[in-house]
């Protein structure tokens, strides 16, 4: 029986780790069954406990146990997306017999912690939050009901959950962490619990390391710092005291600036991504120097092993084979839920991740003229899925979906595809021979999709955002649109610029190759699955952590 009241992480720890860890997350996507994330930041933290588990790190993960997690991609009558809100039950998760009650609103709440050991998904040990019990008010119970509540004062309270009732977990479990990880800034109340603990700010600080995924000022959570006070979120420590603190001016709380005031280490999570939040914060005094350790997906987990042993072994028939199989198998899943038969010899296009604005998802439909060429062309076909969730309150986001949902009809060649979870994420890189990704730069922070795409085969083509700026040789390992002076342009400008190029590439280079230089092809393929083998995979990740982050100076 495991011990709660004095938890110690449950294998035989590598003495290079022994540091003890509490990483906290909003979400964590460590395997489908378990639905309590969105989007990158849970497959980020979800591929960080697998590796903390490989490395065997002494490393537990604070989250919270969403009841409908972050909900169910349903379609309407006419195919076109319908956000559906369903209660999950897990058998696998073992109560802890922890209950502990925090403030929120005045009122405590009672709070729940269950838990995920390792030998479920091969993880680190994952705790999860909930207030979903009978002994809370109704009110109470819904903190705990549905990931990213568009409701204001909902949202504030999941984010004193994940801080104040993660570090209180914390000090339940008698784990005594050295370090407090914040995975973005949701969990930052947990400074004012610690505050308590410690006693002052410099024993916080010691202790506190934070990492930013959002590469634009406006993009950081601000909320009414009344409306903060009067939630709780500061555990009664009075506003003169939060303003003297963080040094936070004005009505306007800033949950990152915060949390980068009580960091005394920072990073962004990719080496652009550092470079532009040093910009982005460089006029805020007292914040710790901004470092980056670029983000990176679990190869073990991603990775289609039998397409690295045909590679290794330069099985060039095996290799084909394997990629066929892989995209045929993929295209039972298209086949069931759009109608579409697509045929595993030709192109196979795919753009999925979440849907948002700046990600641009239906880019390359812009230039319709150029967009039926290209899906009318028999002698060179090409055929085109896309899958992803978008927020179910961005309506801008979800015009997107539908729109391509509307355009798909015109098309038997191209889908789209709901229920974009980590299974359906896997069975899609598998299809992909290119994995479409055209963020507007310079606004994705990382965006590892294409890390995984190329694990199973498929060939990134991106704009230059993120991690690919460290990864991509264009023409040997991936296609590149070509960089401008995004700075000289408009918006529009840009997406024109980027659209024309991303034809250009297409029509002269990748369709040419893929039909007819084969081995060319191949070699791109495979020369991206070894360059994201090692450099771009989490095991690298983990340990650049306990390197840069968790050392004491």
């Amino acid at each position: 029986m495991t011990d709660f009241r004095n938890y110690k992480v449950p294998y035989e720890l590598s003495p290079e780790y022994s540091k003890s860890v509490a990483y906290f997350s909003m979400e964590f996507a460590v395997h489908q069954p378990l639905k309590i994330y969105s989007g990158g930041l849970g497959f980020l933290s979800g591929s960080h406990l697998r590796s903390a588990f490989e490395l065997k790190q002494n490393l537990i993960g604070i989250g919270i146990l969403w009841k409908y997690g972050y909900y169910d991609q349903g379609r309407n009558q006419d195919q076109t997306l319908h956000p559906e809100w369903y209660e999950k039950t897990y058998s696998f998760l073992e109560d802890t017999g922890i209950k502990f009650q925090i403030p929120v609103h005045g009122s405590p709440v009672w709070v729940k912690a269950w838990y995920v050991p390792p030998s479920t998904f091969e993880t680190a040990p994952l705790f999860l939050l909930s207030t979903d019990l009978p002994e809370n008010d109704y009110l109470s119970q819904t903190i705990t009901h549905r990931l990213y509540d568009s409701d204001t004062a909902a949202k504030i309270a999941q984010f004193i959950l994940l801080g104040i009732g993660g570090a209180k977990l914390v000090d339940e479990l008698n784990f005594n962490p050295e370090v407090y990880h914040l995975n973005e800034a949701h969990g930052v109340s947990s400074v004012f619990y610690l505050l308590k603990k410690f006693g002052s700010k410099e024993e916080v600080k010691k202790r506190l390391v934070f990492t930013t995924h959002t590469p634009e000022e406006a993009g950081n959570e601000k909320h009414d710092i009344y409306l903060c006070e009067t939630m709780g979120y500061f555990y009664g420590l009075p506003l003169s005291e939060v303003h003297e603190l963080t040094q936070i001016e004005g009505d306007r709380f800033n949950h990152s600036l915060a949390a980068l005031r009580f960091a005394h280490k920072a990073n962004g999570v990719s080496k652009l991504h550092g470079n532009v939040s040093r910009k982005m914060w460089g006029n805020y005094p007292n914040i710790p120097e901004i470092t980056s350790i670029t983000n990176a997906q679990n190869w073990r987990y991603w990775a289609d092993k039998q397409l690295y042993r045909f590679m290794e072994t330069d099985n060039a028939e095996g290799f084909e084979d394997r990629k066929h199989y892989l995209k045929k198998r993929a295209f039972e899943i298209v086949a069931d839920q759009t109608g579409k038969l697509f045929d595993p010899n030709v192109l196979t296009i795919v753009w999925a991740r979440r849907f948002a604005g700046y990600k641009r998802a239906e880019l390359i439909t812009r230039d319709i003229k150029r967009f039926e060429a290209l899906m009318t062309n028999k002698d060179r076909p090409v055929q085109i899925i896309w899958a992803g969730k978008p927020y179910p309150s961005d309506y801008g986001a979800l015009s997107d979906f539908n729109h391509l949902v509307h355009l798909s009809k015109h098309f038997k060649n191209m889908a789209v595809c709901t229920g974009y979870e980590l299974a359906l994420s896997k069975r899609l890189k598998q299809a992909s021979d290119i994995w479409l990704n055209n963020p507007r730069v310079p606004r994705e922070a990382s965006g590892t999709s294409g890390m995984s795409a190329s694990m199973n085969g498929a060939v990134n083509f991106s704009t230059f955002d993120g991690w690919i700026c460290e990864f991509a040789r264009h023409g040997e390992n991936s296609f590149i649109v070509p960089t401008a002076d995004y700075h000289e342009m408009n918006i529009q400008q840009q997406d024109q610029y980027d659209v024309d190029h991303i034809y250009d590439i297409l029509e002269n280079q990748i369709i040419p190759m893929y039909y007819g230089e084969k081995e060319n092809w191949r070699k791109v393929v495979q020369t991206g699955m070894k360059d994201v083998r090692h450099e771009f995979e989490s095991n690298r990740m983990a340990m650049e952590y306990y390197e840069l982050m968790y050392k004491s100076e």
